[in-house]
């Protein structure tokens, strides 16, 4: 940690990496916990004293007393549902009016952005990307358009604004022949919400950022989804409409790239995707059925069931070079403790070319090439050190370090936060 810096964290495959659990163990050493980008689609799960608790708009160093909590601009809010999980985690005792704090240039999800999401999907038939239906895509759709409402707008002449936003947005629905639906009991939520959100401090988030550097405060940027769904760098177009990429910190937050620090990188020691689209190393066997049956693969917002496969070291070498990744972290190792033997992909034979680089389509033509490894057959849930971990796992962080050019620095070996291994 550098003094003037921020700390970037974000995922390095499709999503579900486990970022809630890491920024959870992370956040003691930091006074500010960022959120950069992304929406409700998105599903932090974070377990410790015998509960468990799915954060989907709020930074996830909520949990620490003491800590400052920031939704910065490039994040997209749906009030209704943020209302939701705020109550919930108010009632089991986690104050957060004096932690959370909100940017005035966060753009709002209204209820009318799920209903073009659904429409959008249905019109493209067999090609759906597979979106949570959150309103997401065409909340940022708005944004860069320049059509969206924002956070900072409720405090003035709102009615009116929301008013104008929604009859746009109904003849866009009327015209994709788009009509059955009833607002009025979501609508009535939408507004709670934004009333809820009015009790909440809302700020100029990038000066206040910005402050706490010049003050010597410590920062963790957090993000959303994972590097493969990033809207110019991942698997497009089945990817999330942001960037998830460590820039997403600098134009989500209003950060200099200069004040970029370390930059932790999560993977899961194998790989998921939740959705359509392209998928290299996934197994349609009963292998990756048992993948998922450990590793508990089911969305945290949707529950819908995750694609399971073999680590992906072409597209993990790609995320750590985008994102400038100083050091790893690698969840659910503990997963493949009672496997015999572990793949790796380490190239892609593309239309009978060997590459060890990420292409630019990996819809067709490229096929994984394994690398195959022992596996270590322990139960390492109950571990605390490294000097415990097995000569069979010892060796596979170092092949992946090897082949990844890049330091694995916490191991975690289970969803609790006691389950985690800082590496020497």
């Amino acid at each position: 940690m550098e003094k003037g810096k921020v700390d970037v964290l974000l995922g390095l495959q499709w999503g579900d990496e486990g970022k809630g659990k890491v920024v959870d163990v992370l956040t003691p050493r930091y006074d500010v916990i960022a959120r950069f980008q992304g929406g409700p689609n998105a599903g932090h799960t974070l377990e410790f004293g015998g509960e468990k608790y799915v954060l989907r708009s709020i930074p996830s160093g909520i949990f620490q007393g003491g800590k400052v909590n920031v939704i910065g601009n490039g994040v997209v809010l749906a009030p209704d549902l943020f209302m939701d999980e705020a109550k919930d985690l108010e009632k089991s005792g986690h104050p957060l009016k004096d932690r959370l704090y909100i940017s005035k240039k966060a753009h709002l999800i209204m209820p009318t952005h799920r209903l073009l999401d659904a429409a959008y999907e249905k019109a493209k038939g067999k090609d759906k990307v597979g979106t949570t239906g959150k309103g997401i895509g065409p909340t940022y759709t708005d944004k860069v358009s320049r059509n969206g409402l924002r956070v900072g707008d409720i405090f003035d002449n709102f009615e009116e604004k929301y008013e104008a936003h929604k009859a746009r947005h109904e003849r866009m629905l009327k015209s994709l022949g788009y009509t059955e639906y009833d607002l009025a009991e979501t609508e009535r939520k939408w507004m709670d919400g934004i009333d809820y959100i009015r009790q909440f401090n809302i700020i100029d988030s990038e000066h206040v950022i910005n402050k706490a550097l010049k003050d010597g405060k410590t920062i963790l940027c957090e993000g959303a989804q994972g590097t493969m769904l990033d809207v110019d760098f991942g698997s497009y177009p089945f990817v999330t409409s942001s960037n998830t990429i460590c820039a997403g910190a600098c134009t989500g937050l209003g950060i200099g790239p200069n004040k970029i620090g370390e930059v932790y990188g999560i993977m899961k020691a194998y790989c998921t995707r939740v959705g359509a689209g392209p998928f290299p190393t996934e197994l349609f066997d009963e292998t990756g059925a048992e993948i998922r049956r450990l590793g508990h693969e089911y969305g945290a917002v949707t529950g819908r069931e995750r694609r399971c496969g073999w680590i992906d070291l072409v597209a993990l070498r790609y995320a750590i070079m985008v994102n400038g990744v100083t050091q790893l972290i690698m969840m659910k190792s503990d997963v493949l403790d009672g496997f015999s033997t572990i793949k790796a992909c380490v190239a892609y034979k593309c239309n009978g070319e060997m590459t060890r680089d990420f292409p630019y389509d990996i819809e067709t033509g490229v096929e994984p090439v394994y690398k195959e490894l022992k596996g270590w057959n322990t139960d390492m849930t109950k571990m605390t050190s490294e000097d415990e971990f097995p000569q069979e796992f010892v060796d596979y962080v170092k092949f992946l370090e090897d082949e990844l050019e890049t330091p694995i620095k916490i191991i975690s070996i289970g969803p609790d936060r006691e389950q985690t291994i800082l590496r020497k």
